[in-house]
């Protein structure tokens, strides 16, 4: 049988947090600051076109993530970081995981409406039905 405390230890040994911007930084370091994870990575995702123009250009991207990291740093001050540039960012998220050999992924789900969930693919249901590890979704307040 398993101690469920050494359990939730281990699964909180090194948790990745997808942010998209300040705000949701902000809102996610702090719903997962009560579980005391031992660390966090921080991970921003690059949205690229793939043969169109991307959504953002590049160097607005990367203001848009060093914002995000700063934002988790003021809650976890030791956070790592890691950006990504992906067509398909629910498996940049899978793959970053793996790069930093992460115990979960953590994230609050963006809420919106059901055609902006069916237009975007609904990544919150992909990320909790095909992730290779634990996903944990953080309440929303």
């Amino acid at each position: 049988m398993v101690d469920s405390a050494t359990e939730s230890a281990d699964l909180l040994e090194n948790v990745l947090i997808p942010v998209a911007h300040e705000d949701d930084a902000t809102k996610t370091a702090q719903a997962l600051e009560p579980y005391d994870p031992t660390a966090v990575t921080a991970l921003h995702v690059v949205e690229k076109g793939g043969g169109v123009p991307d959504k953002t250009p590049v160097e607005q991207s990367e203001e848009l993530a060093a914002e995000s990291f700063a934002a988790v740093r003021r809650v976890f001050p030791e956070a790592d970081d890691h950006t990504a540039y992906a067509r398909n960012v629910v498996e940049a998220i899978f793959d970053a995981a793996d790069e930093v050999d992460a115990s979960a992924i953590a994230y609050r789900s963006r809420g919106g409406n059901r055609l902006l969930q069916f237009l975007s693919g609904d990544r919150s249901l992909k990320l909790v039905t095909q992730a290779r590890l634990p996903v944990i979704a953080l309440p929303v307040e």
